[in-house]
């Protein structure tokens, strides 16, 4: 696939035949191997039905509360499970997610206690793990970076985690900063004397913003000296808004909140390894070592 912008960042849909859809993403669509992705909306008492099939899934609210019931299937004595009161939070920017990780082979049901956003991430797996509520509370939130490349990262589901491919991470960014700088990527599998160095994943970035009419700039491309740039080079600056999102297939993803607003992207990532493993782009490195102060402006709560 030659990667655009144009194809490197989805937008919301109007589907009269699933109105509660904002977006959805398949990996047809998106020209890679793992990550399934959608966000959706409930009214009060509004349901969403579905089945993990050979598939990990993890559930994440935007905002809202709801009700999750489940049955493990013939992992189980076949009886329901729920979980009420997953989420709480008004927006994104109020306070960490709850997640909830379910196995392959759930069917599950999603019940809106009150009206919200939700998403979910898929992804397919050959290993069997146990269902797991992350509440807030778990959630390690920490400050990254300094001047103006600080941002707060909320680790939902991350590297070590009893799952087999997912990582899941909140992140937000100050207006003025940038993050997932200096320039990084994964996009090819090294080990080095039992050391992973890199993993080849796929990357999904689902933005929000805390005004509605909020943007953010974000630049994807391989390095000319890459591999994949011989291959696929990518070099393209997208510019997502309220509820889109941008593909990372391959190459560095730098992310450019501009000032006046709060840029809030959800991460999903699988691949090779459960990990975050990365190299970061040696041109801009240098960077890091000059920062001065952490910006004040994080941790948000």
């Amino acid at each position: 696939m030659l990667y655009t912008e144009k194809n490197l960042v989805r937008r919301p849909v109007r589907d009269p035949s699933d109105p509660d859809l904002i977006l959805s993403i398949t990996p047809e669509q998106a020209g890679w191997q793992y990550i399934s992705f959608q966000a959706r909306r409930l009214a009060p008492g509004g349901r969403w039905t579905f089945s993990t099939g050979q598939n990990e899934l993890v559930f994440v609210n935007l905002s809202g509360r709801y009700t999750v019931r489940f049955s493990l299937g013939d992992r189980s004595d076949g009886s329901f499970k729920e979980w009420r009161g997953i989420g709480g939070r008004a927006n994104v920017f109020k306070g960490a997610a709850h997640a909830l990780y379910l196995p392959r082979g759930v069917e599950f049901e999603v019940e809106a206690e009150e009206a919200g956003e939700f998403a979910a991430a898929w992804v397919p797996t050959d290993e069997d793990h146990a269902p797991w509520l992350i509440r807030p509370e778990d959630v390690r939130v920490s400050v990254r970076g300094g001047d103006h490349v600080t941002r707060q990262i909320n680790d939902l589901l991350p590297p070590g985690s009893p799952v087999h491919r997912l990582v899941l991470v909140e992140v937000y960014t100050p207006g003025g900063n940038w993050s997932s700088y200096p320039p990084h990527k994964h996009d090819v599998h090294i080990e080095r004397d039992g050391k992973l160095i890199e993993a080849d994943l796929e990357e999904v970035y689902f933005y929000k913003f805390d005004r509605p009419e909020g943007y953010a700039f974000q630049r994807v491309y391989t390095e000319p000296q890459s591999p994949m740039h011989k291959t696929a080079p990518i070099d393209a600056v997208c510019m997502p808004e309220e509820n889109c999102a941008v593909l990372v297939p391959e190459g560095h993803h730098p992310v450019a909140s501009p000032p006046g607003y709060t840029t809030y992207y959800l991460n999903v990532l699988a691949g090779s390894s459960q990990s975050l493993a990365n190299q970061e782009d040696p041109r801009y490195a240098w960077v890091k070592e000059t920062y001065q102060k952490v910006d004040d402006r994080v941790p948000l709560y």
